[in-house]
């Protein structure tokens, strides 16, 4: 049996592949009402293909429990954040789910963490856990295999993504690959904890600098009034040449954190990730810069009238967090501007002041609309938009008299 620690984003489709696969699962979080939920058939958040594999898992046995199995093989997949002042890993979900498994383990358990850490963190935060209780590497043997999937793509995602295994002992680190073989149809690699713990964050680290020279790029053009949009167009021409599209921001729990863990853990080392870092996060006080033009362009005072449509960080997808808006939103508060409307089709219950959940009485209440997540659902109804003032984040509105970045 599989003991699954975390029920989110990640724990919880992970459970339900391996239980699709046939492997004996139980599910554990804290949280009594999602466990709850669960248990009674109900799926927690969107995801395409969620609801019939939840239901396959459901056919093959999955269970859910707030309680730490009594096993050999533990999955963690609990939040990762980082610590704002100094950057660095916050490991203090990661430390209480391994010291809860060490409660009830049996000796020579598995602890596969799935969790996103800085490099270094099992030999910095774990290992002292499981040495404090007396315990060796034969009593417990550690093992990182991050995750790499993303919402909207998940499902997909899992078994078809490749998937990297960090263990101490090759034989373990043989055996849990196997276990990933299971649903997992690409390449499985088996290395060392510290090069699978590097390789995750970089990963995502390299996607992060690449969108900074695309956001960079688009506050260069905007301050000599070129369009960005075509001057990509033209340079991904070079066959050597990939520049990706500008944004309003940077979401999500991979992109948007794990490169400060880097910069926390190497401050004289991450110049240039440093920047990207601080580039992406000026985004939505660049779009707030591009409101405040267009509101003085068109005589408007009245920031009730301006409405912001997207709350997920990315397109068709009801995950909020680190979301553009949210950060959006922030920034206006700061600036003591109340008032404005938010709409996103995918988010059904309100979680932020002035949230309409229909779409058109928010766009009956507003004169100029900012698109900050390009859901197919904006895409379906440029017609009903046609008539506001508007600033396009996403770059999908392609009629006349359209703000952009």
């Amino acid at each position: 049996m599989i003991n699954v620690i975390g029920l989110g984003y990640i724990g919880l489709p992970t459970a339900l592949m391996f239980a699709k696969s046939g492997i004996e699962i139980v599910g554990t979080d804290h949280s009594e009402k999602l466990v709850d939920t669960l248990t009674k058939g109900m799926i927690t958040f969107e995801e395409e293909g969620l609801e019939d594999l939840f239901n396959d898992a459901i056919e093959n046995g999955i269970k859910f429990s707030t309680e730490y199995q009594k096993t050999d093989t533990y999955i963690i997949a609990v939040p990762t954040p980082y610590i704002n002042s100094s950057k660095k890993l916050d490991p203090k979900y990661v430390i209480s789910a391994v010291n809860s498994i060490l409660d009830v383990c049996e000796r020579g358990s598995t602890l596969i963490i799935e969790s996103t850490i800085s490099p270094g963190s099992i030999d910095k935060y774990i290992r002292p856990e499981i040495e404090k209780r007396g315990m060796t590497k034969e009593d417990v043997h550690l093992v990182h295999a991050p995750e790499r999937i993303i919402p909207g793509n998940m499902i997909y995602e899992l078994e078809h993504n490749s998937r990297t295994v960090g263990a101490d002992d090759p034989v373990i680190g043989e055996k849990v690959k196997e276990l990933y073989s299971s649903f997992c149809k690409s390449e499985i690699v088996v290395t060392d904890i510290r090069s699978a713990e590097m390789s995750k964050v970089v990963e995502n680290t390299y996607r992060d600098v690449n969108i900074a020279f695309a956001n960079e790029l688009a506050k260069i053009c905007r301050a000599d009034n070129v369009d960005v949009y075509e001057i990509i167009r033209i340079a991904n021409k070079h066959p050597r040449v990939n520049i990706l599209q500008p944004g309003p921001g940077v979401g999500g729990h991979c992109i948007s954190v794990d490169p400060w863990f880097l910069v926390g853990d190497y401050p004289d080392l991450t110049n240039l990730i440093l920047t990207a870092r601080k580039i992406n996060d000026s985004m939505p006080t660049h779009v707030l810069g591009r409101i405040r033009d267009i509101m003085r362009e068109h005589n408007i005072i009245d920031i009730s009238k301006i409405g912001i449509y997207g709350l997920a960080y990315k397109e068709n997808v009801d995950d909020t967090r680190e979301s553009p808006t949210l950060q959006l939103l922030e920034k206006m508060d700061e600036h003591l501007a109340f008032g404005v409307k938010v709409y996103d089709p995918f988010i059904k219950e309100r979680i932020v002041d002035h949230q309409y959940l229909s779409f058109e009485d928010f766009l009956n209440e507003i004169e100029i609309l900012v698109i900050i997540t390009a859901h197919d659902h904006i895409k379906k109804n440029v017609e009903m938009i046609k008539d506001k003032i508007i600033l396009d984040t996403k770059n999908i509105c392609n009629f006349d008299g359209v703000y952009k970045l």
